[in-house]
């Protein structure tokens, strides 16, 4: 048997990140997101990734345009493709699981604007933890 890459679990201050998949060519994780939180409006310059509504209820924002952006509510079922510089944001109208498949570039983030003060491009997961800890101590 193939070394199994372990499960990864990413909190977040919108929910959290559950990698159940990441190799030099896809990754695959699913997002919880709690009611009434949002991830940072943002685009890729590399991923391609899809993501398939599994649980829950989530409005979507998305277009190439930030002056200019439309908005879809997407239900269990449904899934919507998001290609580079696709400018997009996620929030929950439900507590939602959402089921992500993707190239591999996990840190390819551009954040345009975050509800809770994240900036820039990557992902900080020593900011992101105590964030989220703030969140659910409050």
């Amino acid at each position: 048997m193939s070394q199994q890459i372990p499960i990864q679990i990413k909190e977040k201050p919108w929910g959290r990140e559950v990698w159940f998949a990441h190799t030099d060519h896809y990754a695959g994780k699913i997002l919880e997101v709690r009611k009434g939180a949002r991830l940072s409006l943002q685009y890729h310059e590399k991923k391609t990734e899809t993501q398939y509504v599994f649980e829950g209820k989530i409005k979507l924002t998305y277009g190439n345009d930030e002056k200019n952006l439309s908005e879809m509510i997407l239900s269990p079922g449904d899934k919507y493709d998001i290609y580079p510089y696709t400018i997009h944001r996620v929030e929950g109208l439900e507590d939602s699981k959402i089921f992500e498949v993707s190239t591999p570039e996990l840190n390819d983030i551009v954040k345009l604007a975050d509800d809770y003060g994240r900036t820039g491009k990557g992902n900080n997961e020593a900011l992101d933890q105590q964030l989220s800890k703030k969140i659910i101590n409050s």
